[in-house]
């Protein structure tokens, strides 16, 4: 697996499995397991997933079989909205490394960009101090609001998770982000599907070059723009296919085909909208 290197030097896998809305019994589990015999090594996950336990199955029932050791992986997390406070981080911070049955996590990120963002962040800070996390970042953040953090902060942010796909590819801020010195992670990648992404023609026209996929043409393309793609899939022979992106090569051509797919915004909802901050506000896990 190919690496990418955070601004701490700690190593990333250029390519991830998420489990988002992976959440009937017994599927993240066994998604997490197949994922790892796969070949997957860094696994995604969140508290406000409401499926750590169950990715710490999948994680343990892999070690125990031999198929990896800890250190082999790279598991991430995610702080949600109710927790960002100095006080319920390091509280949150605690549950979600029992309920993975984790010693530490490779990765904790601020899920999104509301609440007392420096308190929580101060607390993370303390908890890549004390080793219960290796590397710490955001998700959802804009270029301003990483900044912000980032400048009146001890420990610069590493990471920014946000969404990218060929319907909303980020040019300006994943530009900025690298710039910047933080790794960018893409969310649905897949835009789950929307606007029958698997049937679009140009990406099947690309993919028939290579003998490829849609959906591995969307991770190659991710991959040679320097972001970690987080797939989903409960199929072992999907996530072979999303993990065999490395053996071609877009050309100039093909990404500037992808490039005129994009239409500027969110296929989801809008970061910026009251209403979606309430929301998540109004949510407890």
């Amino acid at each position: 697996m190919d690496m990418r290197k955070l601004r701490n030097d700690v190593d990333v896998p250029a390519l991830g499995f998420g489990v988002f809305q992976v959440t009937e019994e017994g599927a993240a589990k066994q998604a997490v397991y197949d994922a790892i015999k796969a070949g997957y090594r860094l696994i995604d996950t969140a508290a406000s997933y409401g499926n750590e336990t169950e990715v710490g199955a999948g994680i343990q029932a892999a070690i125990d079989d031999g198929l990896v050791t800890r250190d082999d992986l790279f598991v991430t997390s995610k702080l949600w909205v109710e927790d960002v406070t100095a006080d319920k981080a390091p509280q949150a911070i605690k549950a979600s490394l029992n309920r993975l049955n984790l010693e530490y996590l490779d990765l904790l990120l601020i899920h999104q960009p509301y609440n007392d963002i420096f308190g929580a962040w101060r607390a993370m800070e303390d908890a890549y101090d004390n080793g219960l996390v290796r590397s710490i970042g955001v998700s959802n953040f804009d270029e301003a609001q990483v900044t912000n953090l980032a400048e009146f902060s001890r420990i610069k942010p590493m990471v920014d998770q946000i969404e990218v796909n060929p319907f909303c590819q980020n040019i300006d801020k994943v530009q900025y982000l690298q710039d910047y010195g933080v790794q960018v992670e893409a969310w649905a990648p897949f835009a789950e599907g929307k606007h029958d992404l698997f049937k679009n023609e140009k990406l099947q026209a690309i993919g028939d070059k290579y003998n490829k996929s849609i959906a591995q043409v969307i991770l190659r393309w991710l991959y040679q723009r320097d972001i970690i793609p987080l797939a989903k899939s409960v199929k072992p022979e999907r996530m072979d296919q999303n993990l065999s992106v490395l053996d071609f090569q877009l050309s100039d051509e093909d990404m500037q085909e992808i490039a005129t797919m994009d239409t500027k915004e969110s296929q989801f909802f809008d970061h910026h909208d009251p209403k979606m901050i309430k929301w998540m506000a109004s949510r407890h896990l």
